[in-house]
């Protein structure tokens, strides 16, 4: 955490940078993997979050690089606005390759969380772009979802 004052009424509550490691768990021909330094930012103002995540693959060798190309997919970063409307959570995603021509790809999500019952959210969901899947990363999809979940995202 580092709370911190932006004026405005924004406030910085988290930076950070770490490594992340994200595998499908499958074996060849179906492998997909990839390494990445990743760094956050999240900042507030009253119910709106911001959260910026840039990212920097980590590169591979052309006989260990399973998934080639795949920052030109998924991108190489993510922006997310998150609104709470009092215990209903509204959040869009944003994925861009922060490239123009044949590589400029990305993906848009957008979430609702609707609460049920104490802790107990119903989740609905609609994707569409590069990269929902790390096997399809590279194929353009549109997904819609719902599901529950226990915890808060």
């Amino acid at each position: 955490r580092t709370p911190a004052s932006l004026g405005g009424g924004w406030k910085l509550q988290a930076s950070g940078i770490g490594i992340n490691h994200q595998s499908n768990g499958r074996s060849n021909p179906l492998s997909r993997s990839w390494n990445r330094v990743i760094g956050y930012l999240g900042i507030e103002r009253g119910d709106l979050s911001v959260q910026v995540r840039p990212w920097w693959r980590i590169k591979e060798s052309a006989a260990d690089d399973n998934n080639p190309g795949i920052e030109n997919y998924v991108g190489r970063g993510e922006i997310i606005f998150s609104q709470r409307f009092g215990e209903h959570v509204l959040s869009l995603q944003g994925r861009h390759s922060l490239r123009s021509g044949e590589n400029s790809r990305g993906s848009v999500k957008l979430d609702y969380a609707i609460p049920v019952y104490g802790n107990l959210k119903a989740y609905f969901s609609v994707f569409s772009g590069y990269g929902e899947s790390m096997i399809d990363y590279n194929h353009r999809q549109t997904m819609i979802g719902a599901g529950v979940s226990l915890a808060e995202w």
